[in-house]
C-alpha cells in the first residue's frame, strides 16, 4: 500500500472512492461541504440509515455528478466518546471495504481539528489502513492480491508528512511481528527466529550476537538449556542492540519469551487447542519487530532486545518434575511442572540482561500464563512492576495508544508463594492461586533493584473466543506490545 498527502479540494478530488467521516446523530459530513445538488437525496438517507453510529459504513454512487466515483460514509459515533482508537478502528473497516471491491485506490478526509487533532487522525488513518490489510497467505496457494493505495486528504506540513512516515514504519513492525508469530512450528524453530535477528540487523544496522547451546552451558543459562533439552531443535539467546543515544548512556533493555512451540513437556498440555502454542513466540516476536522499528525511526535512544528461544518438547533428555536447576544468576529452581518453562528463560534472559547492560530499565514480555486470560481476559494485558515511575509511563503509552493494560500487585506474600523447600525457588506457585502474579513472582527474583515492568501478554497475542473485533487485528497474532513500547520509547 502506497499512501501520500493530498490538500486538494475534497469536492473536487478525482478517486474511485471518497471517504469521509460522520459523527452520530448529525446530518454534517465531516471536511466535505460542497455536494452535487444531484446526489444529496441519496446522501441524506445514506446518512440516515447510519446516523454515524461508530463503525457503520455505507456507500452512495455519484454517477459522474461528483469528481469522485462514489462516496463511502463512516460513523465515528459521539463526539465527546471519540478515543485514540476510534479513527484507527474505522479507517480499518474502510481499507478492508476498498480492498473488497478490488479498488486500485481510495481516498480519506482527515476530520476537522474540532473533532480530533490532525497529527493524531492521519497517525491512525495510516495505521488503521495499513495494518486492516494485513493477511496472513504465506501458505495460500490462491492470496488476495495488491492493496489498494491510500490518498490523505489534509493539509500538507512537515509534522504531517512525518506523522505519516512515523506511522508507516511502526504499522511495518507491528504487521512484520504478526507474520512471524503466526509461522507454524515446522517453519519457526529457535534457529529461525535468529536468522529473523540476523537479517533485521543487516538491513537496519544493528548489533546482532546469537548464543548457541554449547555457548548457553558454558555461560550458565541453566533455565534455557534446560527447558530447551527435550527438542532437537538447539536453544537460542539473540541479542540486538541500537545505540541511538550517547554512548555512555545506559540503555533500555526489553526481553521477550519466544518458546517456539510448547507442547508443555512432560507435564503435557491438554490436545485441545494446542496448535495455539505457535504463539508462545509472541514475547520474542513483539521485540523483533520493536527493534526493527526503533533502528528504522532512528529513535536517539540506546536499546537491547534479548530473546531467549526454546522449543519445549518431550523427550529422552526432557527436563522432569523433581529436577532442581541453576539459573543464570546462581539462585536454584526446583521444577513442579515443567509447563511453567517460560518463567525459566525469561528469569536467564532477564538476569544476564541486568549484568551485562546495567540498563536504566527493563520491560519484558511474555504469553507466560492461561492465569491471566481468568484474570483480565482477552483484550487487556497484565503488568507488574517494582518502580512507580515506569509504570505510568507505560499506562501513559498504554492510553495513548489503546494497547490496554492493568496492572496486577506483588508483595512480599506472593514472593513467599514459591519460596521451596529443597531450592532457592519453585517453578510454580500454590496451587491455581495468583498464577500471573506467582509467575511475576520468579521473575522479580533474577533481577536486583533495576525498574523493571513485566507484561503477560498471554490473553492479548493472538485473536482468540473472547478477543474484540478489530479490523487492524484479523485472526491471528496482534502484534500487541509493539505500539505501545514504541510509543514510550519515543516520549522518554
Amino acid at each position: 500500500m502506497k499512501i501520500k498527502i493530498d490538500n486538494s479540494n475534497s469536492s473536487r478530488k478525482k478517486t474511485e472512492m471518497l471517504c469521509c467521516f460522520v459523527l452520530e446523530d448529525s446530518d454534517k459530513i465531516l471536511g466535505l461541504n460542497k455536494i452535487s445538488s444531484e446526489i444529496t437525496a441519496s446522501i441524506k438517507q445514506s446518512l440516515k440509515d447510519i446516523n454515524g453510529e461508530m463503525g457503520k459504513i455505507t456507500i452512495v454512487p455519484t454517477n459522474n455528478k461528483m469528481a469522485a466515483k462514489r462516496i463511502l460514509l463512516a460513523g465515528i459515533g459521539k463526539k465527546e466518546k471519540i478515543t485514540n482508537d476510534t479513527i484507527r478502528f474505522v479507517s480499518g473497516k474502510i481499507a478492508q471495504k476498498a480492498r473488497e471491491l478490488k479498488l486500485k485506490e481510495f481516498s480519506i478526509i482527515t476530520p476537522p481539528s474540532y473533532v480530533t487533532e490532525p497529527i493524531s487522525a492521519t497517525s491512525q488513518i495510516t495505521e488503521g489502513c495499513k495494518m486492516a490489510l494485513y493477511k496472513f497467505e504465506k501458505f495460500k496457494s490462491k492470496k488476495e492480491g495488491s492493496s489498494p493505495d491510500l490518498s490523505i486528504l489534509v493539509s500538507k506540513s512537515n509534522r504531517i508528512s512525518k506523522a505519516i512516515k512515523n506511522s508507516e514504519i511502526i504499522s511495518d513492525a507491528v504487521i512484520f511481528t504478526k507474520s512471524i508469530a503466526n509461522l507454524p512450528p515446522n517453519e519457526c524453530s529457535p534457529t529461525t527466529l535468529a536468522t529473523f535477528a540476523k537479517s533485521i540487523a543487516k538491513k537496519n544496522k544493528l548489533k546482532c550476537v546469537v548464543f548457541s547451546k554449547n555457548e548457553l552451558k558454558k555461560k550458565g543459562f541453566g533455565g534455557i538449556i534446560a527447558v530447551g533439552k527435550g527438542s532437537k531443535n538447539e536453544p537460542k539467546l539473540i541479542v540486538l542492540e541500537h545505540y541511538g543515544g550517547h554512548r555512555n548512556e545506559k540503555p533500555i533493555v526489553l526481553v521477550g519469551k519466544a518458546v517456539t512451540f510448547d507442547t508443555g513437556g512432560i507435564s503435557l498440555k491438554p490436545g485441545e487447542k494446542m496448535d495455539e502454542m505457535k504463539f508462545d513466540k509472541c514475547g520474542g516476536c513483539t521485540v523483533l519487530g520493536i527493534m526493527k522499528a526503533v533502528s528504522e525511526l532512528r529513535l536517539p535512544v540506546n536499546v537491547v532486545g534479548i530473546i531467549p528461544s526454546v522449543e519445549n518438547m518431550l523427550g529422552s533428555e526432557s527436563y522432569r518434575p523433581g529436577d532442581i536447576i541453576k539459573l543464570y544468576k546462581g539462585k536454584t529452581a526446583e521444577i513442579l511442572n515443567t509447563d511453567a518453562e517460560g518463567r525459566l528463560i525469561l528469569a536467564d534472559a532477564l538476569a544476564y540482561g541486568e549484568k551485562q547492560y546495567s540498563p536504566k530499565a527493563i520491560i519484558d514480555f511474555a504469553t507466560l500464563t492461561g492465569a491471566c486470560i481468568i484474570a483480565l481476559g482477552t483484550n487487556v494485558a497484565a503488568i507488574i512492576s517494582n518502580n512507580e515511575r515506569l509504570k505510568q509511563k507505560i499506562n501513559e503509552s498504554s492510553k495513548r495508544t489503546t494497547e490496554e493494560v492493568w496492572e496486577l500487585p506483588l508483595n512480599e506474600d506472593y514472593m513467599d508463594m514459591i519460596k521451596s523447600e529443597v531450592a532457592d525457588m519453585k517453578n510454580i506457585g500454590i496451587g491455581r492461586a495468583a498464577g500471573t502474579i506467582t509467575a511475576a513472582a520468579f521473575l522479580r527474583n533474577a533481577i536486583e533493584e533495576t525498574p523493571w515492568v513485566h507484561i503477560d501478554i498471554a490473553g492479548v497475542a493472538w485473536t482468540q473466543a473472547a478477543t474484540k473485533s478489530k479490523p487492524y487485528n484479523p485472526k491471528g497474532a496482534t502484534g500487541f506490545g509493539v505500539r505501545l513500547i514504541l510509543d514510550y520509547l519515543q516520549k522518554i
